[in-house]
């Protein structure tokens, strides 16, 4: 015999209702007649959002609903779409940034862990999800937060875990709109991770190196102190999005869809708090 209990989403109102909307507009786009479907729009907002918030698996969710897996998969995946396409790219979370007085923003890389899948990489012996980094299957997104409080203003696409840092920024599209970042007077800061990109005193800052077989010196020590104060407060962005929505802990649907859920977060993250910087 199953037993029910009750829960609360850690959401508001104000959330649900906003991706019910989006729902709403998306039928209508796509002509579904009234009465069609087995969960009004605000149901299948808060199946979508408990998947977000709690990672429930989908076949409890539909079990929960009385839908069937694949109703119940395709409902996820059009609330996931409709999500991410609100999600800001970064030419724009970079003029937000501009507008709201910030002279340098912070990118860090992020590793989301997924369910083992295998798939060759381009060296062989190696699985292109595999991450050396949490030394499981994962995949590799780029956010970039303001330098107040570690907020996060934009997440890339999805690359491979096996992908470093420097390469998933890249392939991302983002040193080129960071061009135009600098050409404002703006500076990113990132870790010594992205040390191909940067000079220690550029717009892209990164540390200071140990040199091998000798010591930095005293100004060198000095500016990665002051660059590990700023750059740290990056690390939240990361972190609250994990915390918030506990399915980042480990994705079990295509890895290449990962960029979407990750985008799908941040819209949930800005709506909820009403803040996009």
């Amino acid at each position: 015999m199953s037993v029910t209990y009750t829960s609360v989403l850690p959401l508001s109102d104000h959330t649900v209702v906003r991706l019910a909307t989006l729902l709403i507009a998306e039928r209508r786009r796509i002509g579904t007649r009234s009465g069609t479907r087995a969960l009004s729009p605000w149901e299948q907002a808060v199946f979508v959002l408990r998947w977000f918030c709690d990672g429930t698996p989908v076949i409890r969710l539909c079990r929960d609903n009385n839908i069937g897996k694949s109703v119940g998969y395709r409902y996820l995946h059009e609330g996931l779409a409709v999500l991410a396409w609100q999600a800001p790219d970064l030419r724009n979370a970079l003029i937000a940034a501009k507008f709201a007085g910030y002279d340098h923003v912070i990118v860090d890389g992020t590793v989301i862990e997924t369910d083992r899948v295998t798939v060759p990489g381009p060296t062989k012996g190696v699985d292109l999800w595999w991450s050396g980094k949490i030394k499981n299957h994962g995949a590799n997104v780029q956010v970039v937060s303001g330098p107040e409080d570690g907020w996060p203003l934009w997440v890339s696409d999805v690359r491979p875990g096996r992908e470093h840092d420097t390469t998933a920024l890249r392939a991302s599209g983002a040193p080129e709109v960071f061009e135009e970042w600098f050409a404002d007077g703006g500076q990113v800061l990132g870790d010594g991770g992205y040390e191909a990109f940067g000079t220690q005193e550029g717009q892209f800052a990164v540390p200071f190196k140990k040199p091998k077989g000798g010591e930095l010196t005293a100004e060198q020590k000095l500016h990665n102190r002051i660059h590990y104060a700023l750059r740290a407060v990056g690390e939240r962005a990361n972190a609250l999005l994990k915390v918030t929505f506990r399915l980042l802990r480990n994705v079990t649907i295509d890895p290449w869809k990962i960029g979407l859920v990750a985008k799908a977060s941040l819209v949930i993250l800005h709506t909820e708090y009403q803040r996009t910087t």
